[in-house]
């Protein structure tokens, strides 16, 4: 027999047990890193649309920098992906042709 309000007793257990554990301030640290820079680029986005073309730019510049500089953990790693898919493509290039 289900109740109304078990959905909220679940979420607070969950809440609190994430606390428990510790995670939550990683787990917020993690999201506001990410979310600050975006917020940046959408604000100079909305400020390159609205006339303030400089100060958008700016900011914009200023979120995609610092967006950059939290995500280098991911862009390193696909950019050798990248780099080796790239080279293989090319070996593979080179040995279809016929001359």
């Amino acid at each position: 027999m289900q109740r109304k309000g078990n959905g909220l007793a679940i979420v607070l257990i969950a809440i609190g047990a994430v606390m428990l554990l510790g995670i939550l301030p990683h787990l917020i640290h993690g999201i506001f890193g990410i979310l600050f820079p975006v917020l940046l680029v959408v604000l100079g986005y909305y400020g390159i649309k609205s006339g303030s073309k400089i100060i958008g730019w700016v900011v914009m510049f200023i979120g995609i920098m610092s967006l950059l500089s939290k995500l280098s953990w991911i862009i390193g790693p696909l950019l050798g992906v990248a780099l080796v898919v790239w080279g293989i493509s090319v070996l593979r290039g080179k040995r279809s042709r016929t001359y």
